[in-house]
């Protein structure tokens, strides 16, 4: 049986989708191409893979619905996903993250700089997936390393990947204030380069999914976040010294 890493790439440009293809089997990968966005859905959802690269302008269904699919999906919710696009703005970006994008590529790109990008987030989920058993649990909040769950006064909720590695570097640093470039290191990599804006757009979608525990994650203004167990109400600003 093989044990090459599954991509599923979603990309109704054929030309682009043969090349993708071709480079990413010439990397090791097994990878298949689906040319519209209710296809490539369907397939995801048969062979669960290892990544999903999606375009956000897809016939039928785009690449926004089909992420936001995944991330509402218990099989699927842990799956890297890479949006590969030509809508560069950082609107578009933000709304990519906020569907539950691990990472957004802009076209045109280096086609060495996406395999890195890939290699990245293949590493990232093959780290954040501990064998043994180990369990974060702190002001209501649980967390189990092995299988990814996250529980809220008892209640499930569902993080992506790059969330879930920001909740836990968060609550392992509790009391201390993490800045934005280490909370970039600790959930892509050294090696993925991101704005900060990044990743305030995820901590906001940790938050919200938090609900009440939310406020416990607190901005220190102009450095980065703290995890502060005692917060308790709207989550607070503190000037950076």
């Amino acid at each position: 049986m093989s044990t090459a890493k599954r991509i599923v790439v979603v990309e109704d440009e054929a030309d682009l989708a043969e090349l993708l293809c071709y480079n990413l089997r010439k990397a090791g990968y097994d990878v298949e191409a689906c040319r519209d966005g209710a296809s490539g859905q369907r397939r995801i959802l048969e062979v669960i893979p290892d990544l999903a690269i999606l375009d956000v302008m897809l016939p039928q269904i785009n690449g926004l619905q089909i992420a936001r699919q995944m991330r509402t999906n218990p099989k699927t919710t842990q799956t890297p996903i890479l949006f590969l696009t030509a809508k560069a703005e950082e609107a578009d970006q933000i709304a990519g993250l906020q569907v539950g994008a691990d990472d957004y590529v802009t076209k045109p790109f280096s086609m060495k700089v996406l395999l890195a990008r890939v290699e990245a987030m293949l590493r990232r989920s093959r780290a954040g997936r501990p064998e043994t058993v180990d369990l974060l649990e702190v002001a209501g909040i649980r967390v189990d390393l092995a299988t990814h769950e996250v529980t809220v006064q008892g209640e499930p909720i569902k993080l992506t990947l790059t969330e879930f590695r920001i909740l836990v570097a968060l609550i392992r640093g509790r009391g201390k204030v993490l800045s934005r470039a280490d909370l970039m290191y600790t959930a892509m990599g050294p090696d993925v380069l991101v704005t900060t804006r990044t990743i305030d757009v995820h901590v906001a979608a940790i938050r919200k999914k938090l609900l009440s525990c939310g406020a416990k994650i607190r901005t220190v203004r102009g450095v980065g976040y703290l995890f502060d167990e005692a917060a308790e109400g709207v989550a607070v600003e503190t000037e950076g010294h």
